[in-house]
Order: C-alpha cells, then sequence, then structure tokens
C-alpha cells in the first residue's frame, strides 16, 4: 500500500448514490484508503447500463467509477434490509446520499434518525440543487445545472453554446463534497460530533463563476462568446484548424509566449498587435489563414520545439501515447487499448504514483458486519 492510500485507511463509508458525482465522489474516498461499500437497490444501479456494455453486461463507465469498492444490494423498502442498514450505519463513519431531498426521509432515515443511531456520523446529501429553495424537487443533469450558472452563456462559438465535456457539475461537484466530508472528518476529531453536509451540483458549478459575475458586471462583452479573452475573442487564446483538419490549442497569454510564437512562425509585424482590442477578429482571420497553410504533425512539431502554449488537440487514442501520460502513470493501459484503461488518482505522493485500483466486488452484508466488526444483533 503506498501513501495516497493510507490517508484514510480505517475509514468507512457507506454509498447509497447512483450514476456519476456520489460514486465519483467516494471513489475519490477509495483512492485515499477509505473502505466504501456501495448499497444498491436489487435492480442494480442504472448506471451499470449506461451508454456502452461490455460482455459480461456491465458499463466500463460504471466499473471505472466503482473500481476498488464492495457492492452491496438492499431494499430499503423492506423491514429486513431496514434494519440491515441501520446496523451498516452505526458501523460507518460516513454515509453519501445523492437522492431527491425527502427520499430518505421516506425511508426512515432522516437527519434525526441518522443522527440517533450514529452521532458521529458524516452524513453528506449530494443532489442537484441542494435540500431547501424552490428548486430542491426538480429533476436536472449536468447540461441543465450549467444553463443555469450562466457559464454556459460564455462557452461555445459567436452563434451558438456548446455542450461543456466532461460534466463539470457532476464532476465539480462530487469534489466538493469530499472536500466537505475531509474537513466533516476532521472536525468530528476535534469535537467528537459528527455533520450533515448538504452539496448541491448547481451551486458548486456556480460557485466557479466569479469570472463571469466580475466581467459581466463590468464589461459583458468581454464574457460574451468568440469576444472576451477566455472565450474566443482574442488571437492569442484560441482554437486554430490545420489543413488536415486537425486543431490545435493555442494560450499565450503572457507576451513573451506570443513573441516567441511570432518569432517562431516569422511574423514580427505581429508581436505589437497582441494588444489590439477585443475581439481581435482581424488577427484571429490572419491567424487562421496561417494555421490553415500547415499540417497537423507541422503545427504539433513546432509546439514542441517552442515555448509558446501551443498544444495539439489530441484523440483519446493519442492521448496513452503522450510521453507526459506515460511517465507519470496516472492513466495506465493494461492491454495497449483504450477499452483496457485505468484512471487512477490524479497525485504523486511523497513521489509514489497510486496503485491500480482492485476491481469492485459484490459481497453479502453479512460480509460487512465481519470486516467492519459490527457486533451481532
Amino acid at each position: 500500500m503506498n501513501t495516497v492510500q493510507q490517508c484514510l485507511a480505517g475509514v468507512k463509508v457507506l454509498d447509497l448514490s447512483q450514476y456519476l458525482p456520489g460514486p465519483f465522489a467516494t471513489q475519490i474516498l477509495a483512492d485515499l484508503g477509505a473502505d466504501v461499500v456501495k448499497v444498491e437497490p436489487p435492480a442494480g444501479d442504472p448506471m451499470r447500463r449506461f451508454i456502452a456494455v461490455d460482455p459480461d453486461g456491465i458499463s466500463p463507465f460504471y466499473k471505472q467509477v466503482n473500481a476498488g469498492k464492495s457492492i452491496i444490494r438492499l431494499n430499503l423498502k423492506t423491514r429486513t434490509d431496514k434494519e440491515v442498514f441501520e446496523r451498516l450505519v452505526k458501523g460507518a463513519d460516513i454515509l453519501l446520499e445523492s437522492f431527491r431531498p425527502g427520499v430518505m426521509e421516506r425511508l426512515g432515515f432522516d437527519s434525526k434518525r441518522l443522527k440517533m443511531l450514529n452521532p458521529g456520523l458524516v452524513h453528506c446529501a449530494l443532489s442537484g440543487f441542494g435540500q431547501t429553495g424552490p428548486y430542491r424537487l426538480r429533476g436536472g443533469h449536468d447540461l441543465s445545472y450549467m444553463a443555469l450558472t450562466g457559464g454556459l452563456s460564455a462557452t461555445g462559438t459567436e452563434k451558438e453554446p456548446v455542450i461543456i465535456f466532461p460534466p463539470l457539475a457532476d464532476h465539480a461537484g462530487a469534489q466538493q463534497a469530499v472536500i466537505m466530508i475531509l474537513a466533516a472528518l476532521l472536525r468530528r476529531g476535534i469535537s467528537g460530533k459528527g455533520s450533515h453536509i448538504d452539496v448541491s451540483l448547481f451551486e458548486t458549478a456556480l460557485s466557479w463563476q466569479s469570472i463571469g459575475f466580475g466581467m459581466a458586471g463590468r464589461d459583458p462583452q468581454n464574457i460574451a462568446r468568440a469576444h472576451g479573452l477566455l472565450t474566443g475573442g482574442a488571437a492569442y487564446y484560441h482554437i486554430y484548424r490545420t489543413s488536415d483538419d486537425r486543431f490545435m490549442a493555442f494560450a499565450a497569454i503572457e507576451e513573451k509566449f506570443w513573441l516567441s510564437f511570432c518569432q517562431a512562425v516569422e511574423r514580427p509585424d505581429w508581436i505589437e498587435r497582441q494588444r489590439e482590442p477585443l475581439p481581435q477578429s482581424a488577427l484571429i482571420s490572419e491567424l487562421q489563414s496561417l494555421f490553415a497553410s500547415r499540417n497537423f504533425r507541422e503545427w504539433s512539431e513546432l509546439a514542441a520545439d517552442v515555448d509558446c502554449c501551443l498544444e495539439p488537440v489530441l484523440e483519446f487514442g493519442e492521448v496513452k501515447e503522450h510521453p507526459q501520460v506515460r511517465e507519470r502513470g496516472i492513466i495506465q493501459f493494461s492491454d495497449g487499448r483504450l477499452s483496457g484503461f485505468e484512471n487512477n488518482f490524479p497525485a504523486l505522493v511523497d513521489g509514489v504514483s497510486p496503485k491500480k485500483r482492485p476491481p469492485l466486488k459484490e459481497i453479502q452484508a453479512h460480509e460487512v458486519f465481519e470486516n467492519w466488526e459490527i457486533a451481532p444483533t
């Protein structure tokens, strides 16, 4: 076991979540060494059949985000399985659920009951809009959450917004949940008290919009699609098409990077034009013509030789061959194919890369009782 996987050793987590945000949050906890038991309904998490399935009938996306966890199935509408869940709650340190507000109460496990069962429990409710407010019961997914934050209005082309990939609110909300859970564990270590944490996917993405609100309050054009520095209006912060219909990402915000680029492409007349007002439509057009004059390989070779924040827009099959990816080992490919990938915890501790996660495993409730040393009733 390396140091990454020792951070939360001995911490016991109950995961009642489904799809992506909650399972991604508990996977982070598992990566840090926590023992995560995912409680699914008898039919399983719907994510098991999401988008595509492997020959075993299970989605690779489900297996990826739940690797390293133990899976048990309980019907929390039945008395027998409610009793099993009660015992699990008594032995857990953390409970994360992603139901709509009110579901836990209907199942008989509202915050008051959970606190009675386990006063030290850290209970995180991860939902779309939070536990209160007029939208608390409204359905949503990443795209609709992002639409309401304002961020989607600034993302895309001048003609229309574009879908953000991967789902931003889902991943950001999951990480926000982990931050709060870890803070609550520290607090419990001091006070001995558990916590009830209310995390909203929408509000997490909303909290990322400080640049947008700040710019919109001063000069709305500076955040408008294809007009602002970060939204496509700057020639030096743009995406360009090559002669063979590939793309290069150019992010030479600092003058030194823009200078290096202009010298490399022998266009000294462009150096002072970095200061032109936004949107730099004329200069963008000239750079579009330049990038269209060379192919993707030629531009990639220039990007490798010149320090100017120019990088190729890689496809997933190319990412796995990138020397930085291969050196750091965060993503590993067991069989050399994309289907055999392992997307590991993205941090090294004391110079050690994280080890490959064990596959998820389905177990019975009595095995959890034994592992967690929960006394028989």
